[in-house]
Formats: structure tokens, C-alpha cells, sequence
């Protein structure tokens, strides 16, 4: 049995606006699992370790295999418990092995694993007294966010963006057979860069055809046009088009960027994908390495996954964590969004994030 006692809560937080997508139109409601862990000794010294896990079906993830694979997951991490807090070396190298572990344990199970490793990371931080960017040797230096806009008529993606014109960037879900007029209304109100993201919705030819409109409405890159296995599609398209292909769906874990050299030019990475924080951390230097550009995007979490992307996102060049803004009431509070849209990274220990009053 696991030393690590954890509480784990679903929430379905309502979102502010609609948010749909090409592969997903149901958007009224965002379900996010939160855990809680702690030791003994945690609990008497009145602290835990907060994490989140957004599961999403398209990766085969619910509520409910959250909660099936994350005591098989506690008990993968338990040999390092002792040692999250002993020093700074030590922590992050049991923090890389807790989170191979849970590799070694059970396959995918992204957003289940993300939750348990953003924990462990929250945890050992505050056992330390440091935030989690500095446990992790980051900068808290980091590119500002942009805002999305989910799939809706073009008047009313129209009147989103010009409520969101004060976002460097806006990102804009397209799908169905307005998504021209919906990037013309974008563009008649709002004169930053705009983020294509297709979700896998389109088809080769039609895409093409695309890349001179989008090239003429300021569009800065096109995300994941075609369906995730098809990095066929992708290479043609990177080929023909001037504009960054963003690999989301087709860029999963860390295992799946070497496949992707020469096919894109940018990759998004996100915890709820990959693992957490760990893996994140990993993925995101690798995928610097390999030349590509990096994109740090998140599901729509609360203030708790959001944080714990923020303070990875000094390796991006591309920030999209603004998953907490669309819903209609974030229940965690202490992470803050300065006037120039970069997420202030707090000198608390941990995340500095924690619940509402």
C-alpha cells in the first residue's frame, strides 16, 4: 500500500462562452479531475500536493479511468515519496523516476499520470520552499498567452474577438463551412497575429487552397489540419505552405517527436498529453533540439493545471494556456494574469495556487 494518501475530485465547471471544436461540438461544460496528495508526515505539517488531469475522450480518458489507474499509478511512484524534499538534485531525480515509473506501470493514461505527476511536483516544492519553476531550474520569464475562440457563427466569433482584442494572439477554432467569413470578422476587429486550429478537421486539397486567404488575414501558423496518423498530410502541406504546420494530435508524447522531423515545423506539447510537468519539461527540450518550434498549449483546466504548465513555459515559443480564462468560474485562486498577458509566476512554494475561500 502507497505511504501517499490521495482525495481526488471531478469538477464540471461550466465554461464562460460555448467551446467548440472540429472533433468535439458538445462545449458547454468542462470536466477536469483534481487530485490531492499527501504523506503522513504532509499532514501533519498542513501541506499536499495539488494536481489536475484533464481527461479527453479522443485520447480514450475519462473520469472514470482516472480514478481505475491512479492508485496503480500511487503505488508505481511510492519508492521515491522519501525522497522528494531531501535537496534540490535529489528531488528532480526522483521526480524523473517516479515519472518513468508510472511509464513502466501503464501505458498512455496521459491526463491520469499528469495529475499524480503535477502533484508530486507540487508537493515536493512546497517540502522544499521553493516555487515549482525553480525546482525545475526555470526561468520565470515567459512569452504571453493568447486567448481562443471555439467554433461558432462569424458575428459572434467576431464579437469574441474584439472582447479579447487585448490578447497579443488570438487562436481560433475552424471547422464546418464558414471558417473564411469567421477569419474575416476575426481580422475586421483585431489587428494581432491569428492561430489557425483545425483539430484534424480538414482534408489536403482544401488546405492548401486555404494557405494563400490565411496567409492574407495575418494567420501565424495552422494547427493539426489532418487527422493525427496522416504525417503524410502534414509533410505535404509543410511543403506547400510558408505558414508553421503545429503538430497537437500527431504529438503526443515524447516518443513521438523524431517521427516528426522534416514532416512540421512546430509541435504543441501539453501535460495533460505527455505526463505533467516532468515529461513537459522534457519534451520541450528535446523538441528544441530537434529544431522545432515549440508550443505550449493546455486543455481547458483550472488555475491548478495552468500553473503547472506556466512554470514550463519559459522553453516555449508559443504560449496557449488560457484554459482557466474560458471557464465560468476558475474554483482556485493565486495564479495572476499581468497587463501584458504573461502569467505572473509566484515565489510561493509549490504552484502557488490553492482553493477559493
Amino acid at each position: 500500500m502507497s505511504s501517499l494518501r490521495v482525495a481526488t475530485d471531478t469538477l464540471r465547471i461550466p465554461f464562460h462562452d460555448p467551446f467548440r471544436i472540429a472533433r468535439d461540438m458538445s462545449g458547454d461544460v468542462a470536466v477536469t479531475v483534481i487530485v490531492e496528495l499527501s504523506s503522513a508526515a504532509d499532514r501533519e505539517a498542513g501541506r499536499s500536493g495539488l494536481g489536475e488531469g484533464f481527461p479527453d475522450t479522443y485520447y480514450g480518458e475519462s473520469p472514470d479511468t482516472i480514478a481505475a489507474v491512479t492508485p496503480l499509478l500511487l503505488e508505481a511512484v511510492d519508492p521515491f515519496e522519501e525522497r522528494l524534499g531531501a535537496d534540490l538534485a535529489e528531488t528532480r531525480t526522483a521526480l524523473e523516476a517516479a515519472s518513468a515509473a508510472m511509464d513502466e506501470a501503464i501505458r498512455h493514461h496521459g491526463a491520469a499520470k499528469c495529475a499524480v505527476d503535477i502533484a508530486l511536483h507540487d508537493l515536493a516544492a512546497k517540502r522544499l520552499g521553493v516555487p515549482v519553476h525553480r525546482l525545475l531550474g526555470l526561468s520565470p520569464d515567459i512569452p504571453p498567452t493568447d486567448f481562443t475562440i471555439g467554433i461558432d457563427t462569424p458575428d459572434v466569433v467576431g464579437r469574441r474577438a474584439a472582447r479579447a482584442a487585448r490578447f497579443p494572439a488570438l487562436k481560433i477554432k475552424v471547422g464546418g463551412p464558414a471558417y473564411l467569413e469567421t477569419l474575416e470578422a476575426v481580422r475586421a476587429v483585431y489587428g494581432g497575429p491569428i492561430r489557425v486550429d483545425a483539430n484534424t478537421g480538414w482534408v489536403p486539397e482544401q488546405a492548401v487552397r486555404l494557405v494563400p486567404q490565411l496567409q492574407r488575414l495575418g494567420v501565424e501558423l495552422i494547427e493539426q489540419p489532418f487527422p493525427a496518423h496522416r504525417l503524410d498530410q502534414l509533410r505535404w502541406l509543410q511543403e506547400r505552405s510558408s505558414l508553421p504546420i503545429v503538430a497537437d494530435e500527431s504529438c503526443v508524447v515524447y516518443d513521438d517527436l523524431e517521427a516528426l522531423v522534416g514532416v512540421v515545423q512546430g509541435v504543441n506539447v501539453k501535460l495533460a498529453k505527455c505526463g505533467g510537468v516532468g515529461p513537459a519539461k522534457r519534451m520541450l527540450e528535446r523538441a528544441r533540439e530537434l529544431g522545432f518550434r515549440r508550443f505550449l498549449g493546455c486543455m481547458e483546466e483550472t488555475s491548478v493545471g495552468i500553473a503547472a504548465s506556466a512554470a514550463v513555459a519559459s522553453l516555449a515559443d508559443w504560449v496557449d494556456l488560457d484554459g482557466c480564462l474560458l471557464l465560468a468560474a476558475d474554483p482556485y485562486e493565486g495564479l495572476e494574469l499581468a497587463d501584458d498577458c504573461r502569467w505572473r509566476l509566484a515565489d510561493a512554494p509549490g504552484l502557488g495556487v490553492h482553493p477559493r475561500a
